[in-house]
């Protein structure tokens, strides 16, 4: 009996589940995400980030850390050179796990693990404090709105002008009265 021990098996000797996290990893890694069944992706989110937090420290002895265990050499350059200074301001918390759907063949849930800090996306405040505008938090926004004014769901209307508005508003009366009159009768024409 496997009692009060952590870590998921996954039908997997030591060996063999060591290097599916490894490849896991790695992959994780060169793509920025990976779309693989929930439990793997939630074991293999500590590893990740803490081969982020060795590219952080960026000194010889971690770089030979991550090479013992990424195993490819445009994987850690990646990692040393690109991932880590982009998370250069977060302390952890470096992947997300995001559940996307049920596989057809066994029903495994699936999920996209995925770097926060992506590739080219800069986070919105850091763009907003780069331009000089306020932050979002930094705007007050009123509690809540009232009901007429909460946008109702569903497809959008363009706004038009009044001038066009006008029209189109006499269109719509002619269309209301022609409901409104009486349709002609319609013949039967007897069964055979």
């Amino acid at each position: 009996m496997r009692h009060r021990l952590a870590g998921r098996q996954f039908g997997r000797n030591s060996s063999h589940r060591k290097a599916l996290f490894r490849n896991l990893v790695t992959s994780l890694l060169e793509h920025g995400h990976i779309e693989t069944t929930e439990a793997k992706a939630k074991e293999i989110r500590g590893i990740a980030d803490r081969m982020i937090t060795l590219g952080k420290k960026g000194d010889l002895n971690a770089k030979r850390m991550a090479f013992s265990y990424i195993q490819s050499r445009d994987v850690v350059a990646k990692l040393f050179s690109e991932i880590a200074p982009r998370s250069a301001e977060r302390n952890g918390g470096y992947t997300r796990v995001i559940k996307s759907r049920v596989r057809l063949g066994d029903s495994a849930s699936m999920a996209i693990i995925e770097l926060v800090d992506k590739e080219g996306a800069a986070p919105a405040a850091k763009k907003e404090a780069e331009a000089g505008k306020p932050t979002a938090t930094a705007v007050a926004a009123p509690a809540e709105a009232p009901a007429a004014e909460k946008p109702k769901r569903g497809r959008k209307k363009k706004e038009e002008a009044p001038e066009a508005a006008a029209p189109k508003e006499a269109a719509s009366a002619e269309v209301v009265e022609k409901a409104k009159a009486p349709a002609p009768a319609e013949e039967k024409k007897p069964e055979e």
